[in-house]
């Protein structure tokens, strides 16, 4: 075909312009391919770090409230540590966000992994509500930094972005999902502290796989202004997943097994907080194809229509329906936020708006277990769940509405 393009030119004057168009061609498409793979690549290293280090934070959300004589604490004070992980980064992450935008991804999350393994081992050894709180502190802050890292990376080449996150959600999941059974098991013959000492060696394992990521810096928008700014729709949205499903749905999970399960409910409520994960690995990549494919907006009010549904038959003791239900919703909808901070944040602004969303993630996550303390004693647990699925579908719509003028802001 080429060759008929110079009918009158002689084999030496087409074959050199032959060459020039090839050679143009694969200077052009295989930087293009390299970069998704290296996106790819980076990011699956990181979920897998944040996998290897998470067991030893979501194992405590299962151990710490039924064994809390064996820490040496309170059933009260056992609640203030699982929540402080969480409020340390609302006041923390600012400072998080500017020593990874600095230092890029590899040595943040080296670092993180120093002190995931710190932290798993003194959950292991220490005791006494003061040493925990500074062990509880000390992985908030790390958890930002690998929750932060993982989404950056994923979003760091718009073409794929969904699919990348969905898939970072899947190998995250990994980790808690084997770990929570297992280390319900172990607890029960061992006792709490031995799977402490088993995570900190995970931990460190991550330590060398986070020597392959990228130390590249990333870019920051110019200081100034308010450090912390209100909420935009997708934050409000967030805010509300957190209270509803973070807090009031995991707390009261927790409280059906502790009231119905009795001897063994430390493994069967490991079992039941495993499938969370397990739903995340199997499901959130389809949330990031569905995106893909039919627009992050629209999967968004439609996944939380549905965890409406869910809630309210969880609320009205539906267990396995409403708690299977909101497992598998959660997990499709988890891509879908990360895609959305990055469509409407492009350019420098994206790594410290991914940060803020995560923030008011946290707030809810935190005020929804005190929530759940206090109204569920009082509340009809159907008129509470209710409640909480008609914000979240409410609070959907008002992101799909408010998309444009966002995207503009």
């Amino acid at each position: 075909m080429f060759f008929r393009e110079f009918p009158d030119q002689r084999l030496s004057v087409a074959l050199p312009l032959f060459m020039l168009r090839l050679s143009t061609c694969y200077r052009i498409f295989p930087r293009m391919s390299v970069a998704a793979r290296d996106a790819d690549s980076a990011s699956r290293r990181s979920a897998t770090v944040l996998s290897l280090c998470l067991p030893s934070d979501v194992l405590l959300y299962l151990l710490l409230p039924m064994n809390a004589d064996a820490f040496g604490i309170s059933l009260p004070e056992a609640g203030i540590l699982l929540a402080a992980n969480r409020l340390v980064r609302i006041f923390g992450y600012s400072y998080v966000v500017r020593f990874y935008a600095k230092h890029g991804d590899r040595p943040t999350v080296m670092l993180a992994a120093v002190v995931s393994a710190l932290c798993a081992l003194g959950n292991s050894f220490i005791s006494g509500f003061w040493w925990l709180l500074i062990l509880r502190l000390g992985w908030g802050l790390t958890f930002g930094a690998l929750n932060l890292s993982t989404q950056a990376l994923a979003t760091s080449e718009p073409g794929g972005a969904a699919r990348r996150s969905g898939t970072s959600r899947a190998i995250i999941a990994i980790g808690p999902m084997l770990a929570l059974p297992i280390g319900a098991l172990i607890s029960l013959h061992f006792g709490p502290r031995l799977i402490f000492l088993i995570l900190a060696f995970f931990s460190l394992a991550g330590l060398f796989i986070a020597k392959g990521l990228p130390k590249i810096p990333h870019a920051m928008p110019s200081p100034g202004g308010r450090r912390f700014k209100a909420p935009d729709s997708i934050a409000m949205w967030s805010f509300i997943e957190g209270v509803a499903l973070d807090g009031l749905f995991i707390f009261g999970l927790s409280l059906q097994a502790q009231s119905v399960l009795g001897g063994n409910a430390v493994f069967i409520a490991g079992v039941l907080l495993a499938l969370r994960y397990v739903s995340e690995m199997l499901l959130s990549p389809l949330g990031g194809r569905a995106a893909d494919a039919f627009g992050a907006v629209r999967m968004l009010v439609v996944f939380s229509g549905l965890t409406t549904l869910a809630l309210t038959a969880f609320g009205f003791h539906w267990l396995i329906l409403g708690a299977g239900g909101v497992l598998i919703l959660r997990a499709l909808q988890l891509p879908l936020v990360t895609t959305l901070v990055a469509e409407r944040n492009p350019g420098a602004g994206r790594v410290q708006a991914l940060a803020g969303n995560a923030v008011w993630r946290d707030v809810g996550a935190g005020v929804g277990p005190l929530l759940a303390g206090v109204l569920l004693p009082i509340a009809s647990p159907s008129w509470v769940y209710s409640v909480a699925g008609l914000a979240v579908v409410v609070s959907a719509v008002v992101c799909s509405r408010y998309r444009g003028r966002e995207a503009v802001a």
